[in-house]
Order: C-alpha cells, then structure tokens, then sequence
C-alpha cells in the first residue's frame, strides 16, 4: 500500500483526509489547474497510491465538455501515468452507472446507465481503467453531507449512506489492499432514511428511483 494521496478536497475526499489524514492536494488548495496533476510529474512523486476524488458531480447538468474533461479525460490520463509510474489508482466512481439496471447489479453485471452525461463518463473511465490498467480499485458508491443539510429530501430507495460512513468502507478497502471493482455501501435504505428531519417528496422523472447494488463482494471481502 505505501504512501497514499488523495487528489481533492470535495465532501468525500475531505472526509478520507479527516479520518486517515494521509495527504491530499486539490486546484483550490494548491493553485492548480485540473491537468496540472498529470503534467506535473513531482505532484505525484514518492506516493505508492493515489486516490481519486476529483469529480464534476452535477449529476443533471447538460454541460458535455466539462463532464467528459473531468469525469472521463482525468482519469484516463490519470490511469496511464499510475500505470507507468507504478503507482495503483483508487478512482470513486458511482451508483448512477447502474440506474437503469432492474435487479440489484453485482460488479460483474453490465452497467446501465441513466441518460445523463454525468453516469456516461464515469461508466466511461470506469471500463477504461479496468481494460488498461493492472492495478487498480474502483468504488462505485453515493455519499450524503452528514448532518443532512437541506429540508426536503428525495424519496428513492439507495445503499448510498452519509459520507463518514461511506468514507471509513472506502479506507477500509484501501487499508486491505482490495483490488478491482467494488460496489461500496451500507444496508438497503430509502434516502428518507439518512434525513430523517427532511420533509419527503416524490423525486422528478429523470431521476433514478432505486440505485441499490449487490453487496456480496464486499460484505465476502471484509470477513476475510
């Protein structure tokens, strides 16, 4: 495992920082453009691991460019400079790659996206990692501020979970030196479940209603 780095500082990757307090460099911290990281070879020099939580999370936003430069571009040149430089890539995926799969999807089910740009790159970085590099680690989870900061809240059923929780599987499975794809999560729940102070509606139409995933890798993993 070695040394590790975390690349970001959103809501997950300053949780990772807050219970492992392994180092981490973000554009807003250190002044840096997104591509910096790669062309800056000593960003990433003397790190054994580097953990990816650089992300445009806006799930809905029709911006194509910027989804396809930060959520798959990134991480393809990401991959490829761990993969020449001996270093294993932990990349945070999501939930939403399986938003239209029917049954709860396992990890070696074919992904079914929702129509978004957002679920297409992330699937998109996800099968280029898993086809071009050795060593590696996707988490494919959903994360939520805790204390639950707004009113109301979505009524959909996840195995997403607030992000100290989601955060400790995560460090988990580095710590354990897991490998491959992972779908990362605590029990069966609707959101309603994570904010219980939020008043429940119904979510609009083009949101998934349920993104559970199978928890049998992982729930195996950890008795070992």
């Amino acid at each position: 495992m070695g040394k590790i780095l975390i690349l970001g500082d959103g809501l997950l990757g300053s949780e990772l920082v807050k219970q492992t307090d392994w180092d981490y460099i973000s554009r807003k911290k250190n002044n840096i453009t997104l591509f910096d990281v790669i062309n800056n070879s000593e960003l990433l020099s003397g790190y054994d691991t580097v953990v990816n939580c650089i992300a445009n999370t806006d799930s809905y936003s029709k911006d194509k460019q910027k989804h396809i430069e930060v959520n798959y571009k990134f991480p393809v040149l990401l991959s490829n400079t761990c993969n020449n430089n001996n270093k294993k890539l932990v990349h945070i995926s999501t939930d939403f790659v399986y938003a239209n799969n029917e049954s709860l999807p396992t990890e070696d089910d074919l992904p079914l996206p929702d129509n978004t740009w957002y679920a297409y790159t992330k699937l998109l970085a996800d099968e280029y990692i898993k086809t071009t590099n050795p060593n590696y680690l996707i988490c494919r989870l959903s994360h939520k501020p805790y204390p639950f900061p707004y009113p109301e809240v979505w009524d959909i059923k996840t195995n997403g979970d607030t992000v100290d929780k989601i955060s400790r599987l995560v460090v988990e499975l580095i710590n354990k030196n897991a490998n491959g794809v992972f779908n990362v999560g605590t029990q069966d729940k609707s959101l309603s479940e994570i904010a219980p102070n939020s008043n429940i509606i119904s979510p609009p139409n083009y949101v998934p209603k349920d993104t559970r995933m199978n928890l049998t890798k992982l729930n195996n993993f950890f008795k070992l």
